[in-house]
């Protein structure tokens, strides 16, 4: 058994990992703005690193797992910019925080939020995603306030671009400290936040036009992810390195069933 933080702790896909983490033994230290463990906003710099020093205090020092799975979706009236914030840097820049916790354990695991529908949604702006690839959250929250998105429809694939970005780039260097990085790329899956969404008049229908799209018919389920984040937190998944993994119910590959994998040409 071993010591777990979850961020966005309090409901959704994050209160159903925690909940089973607990259920197996595992010691969780619960992330969210109110009700868990920790108590923080990783929407902003001092909270995340608040967060982080909490974390490694309860932790005593050594963290055997991560699921930053705190995140927002677009609507009306939100600000692209806090997507960018709480998505993307509330994510990464706490995995940067808490990275020697993570090597203190000598073997541990994080599982990184990405989405489908980074390659599912179009229209999102590729130089956002790599806005927040270069670490400067001013500069990249700057860009996605200029880029007349309202709600941050389109900031939300681009923020879980990035995710997936950083971590297909970064997890050969994770794993030399023992850290293994890896990621899962949810469909539409029924939580307070994408209820909220089908509530949503701006974005509504095409919600609705998206989930007869699937494959599978309906949209997934909490429960259904949590499998896929215990598994490549176990060590059943202990040669999974710098992997991306859909729970879309069939959508990805049914739109771009020829797009991966592609031949490797080398550079230089």
């Amino acid at each position: 058994m071993g010591t777990i933080a979850v961020t966005g702790a309090a409901s959704g896909m994050g209160a159903s990992i925690a909940a089973r983490l607990t259920e197996q033994g595992h010691r969780v230290i619960g992330v969210d703005l109110r009700g868990t463990d920790v108590a923080a906003d990783l929407g902003t710099a001092e909270g995340r690193r608040a967060a982080a020093v909490e974390v490694t205090r309860l932790a005593d020092g050594q963290l055997d797992g991560l699921v930053p799975f705190a995140g927002i979706s677009g609507g009306a009236n939100r600000p692209a910019s806090l997507l960018v914030s709480v998505n993307y840097y509330g994510a990464i820049s706490l995995l940067e925080e808490l990275r020697p916790a993570l090597a203190a354990a000598g073997e541990s695991s994080v599982v990184l939020a990405s989405s489908n529908s980074t390659t599912t949604q179009p229209g999102w702006n590729p130089k956002l995603a790599e806005a927040c690839l270069a670490g400067d959250e001013e500069a990249a929250c700057t860009l996605a306030d200029s880029l007349a998105d309202e709600g941050g429809v389109l900031t939300y694939p681009a923020t879980k671009a990035a995710i997936a970005y950083y971590m297909r780039t970064r997890a050969a260097d994770y794993i030399a400290d023992g850290i293994r990085l890896n990621a899962i790329a949810p469909g539409f899956i029924d939580t307070p936040m994408t209820r909220a969404g089908r509530q949503d008049p701006k974005i509504a229908a095409g919600i609705e036009a998206f989930l007869k799209s699937v494959p599978a018919g309906r949209a997934g389920t909490p429960e259904e992810v949590m499998e896929l984040v215990l598994f490549l937190l176990s060590a059943k998944s202990a040669y999974c390195v710098g992997t991306l993994m859909y729970c879309d119910g069939g959508i990805d590959a049914h739109l771009r069933g020829l797009d991966w994998p592609k031949v490797w040409t080398p550079q230089g």
